[in-house]
């Protein structure tokens, strides 16, 4: 960078050194219904697990931002909670931005909402649970619905959520670069 010019490749992706994965999206409308609020929030966790197992990585800090609609004078919070075995599991992301959610929340009108995945390791490893049998199969399942996105689309395949009154997947899905195409 030089004279304020940067010659980088735009959308390049930056994996040497990376250290996180996140998304951030400034809500199409005000959102005021907390159900509606989760849906967008879980449609976000799954866009932060697919970018981290796109790169075979994990994390072990998650972190959720939510900012207020300027009607409510703005505001917010931004918080991270770190856990103890790495995921990329679209669920257990989400299972940690709720308890942050509801730690935090104010009940405000949501206009933004961002989701970060850091402390970035490989993902070579599973630390087995006694208590979690299935954990191998729902690491695997985001994997596989990775590979039909991958091939069909991103609107081939998405969770009942997308379909609420809340969701934005859905209409994301028909956009390229965030425009219509």
């Amino acid at each position: 960078m030089r004279w304020g010019v940067d010659l980088s490749e735009i959308g390049a992706p930056i994996i040497e050194g990376q250290i996180s994965f996140g998304k951030s999206q400034v809500l199409l409308r005000d959102y005021k219904e907390e159900e509606e609020i989760k849906q967008v929030l879980l449609e976000i966790c799954e866009e932060v697990a697919r970018r981290t197992r796109t790169h075979k990585k994990m994390g072990r800090t998650i972190s959720l931002g939510i900012s207020y609609s300027q009607d409510e004078f703005g505001g917010g919070f931004h918080r991270s909670r770190s856990i103890e075995n790495p995921t990329n599991i679209t669920m257990e992301i989400y299972g940690v931005c709720l308890q942050l959610f509801h730690e935090h929340y104010e009940g405000k009108t949501v206009r933004k909402i961002s989701v970060s995945l850091s402390n970035i390791e490989e993902d070579t490893s599973l630390q087995l649970n006694l208590f979690d049998a299935k954990l191998a199969k729902r690491k695997e399942l985001g994997y596989v619905m990775d590979r039909v996105r991958s091939r069909y689309g991103y609107g081939a395949l998405l969770r009942g959520v997308s379909l609420a009154s809340g969701g934005t997947a859905r209409h994301r899905a028909r956009l390229v670069g965030g425009h219509k195409a």
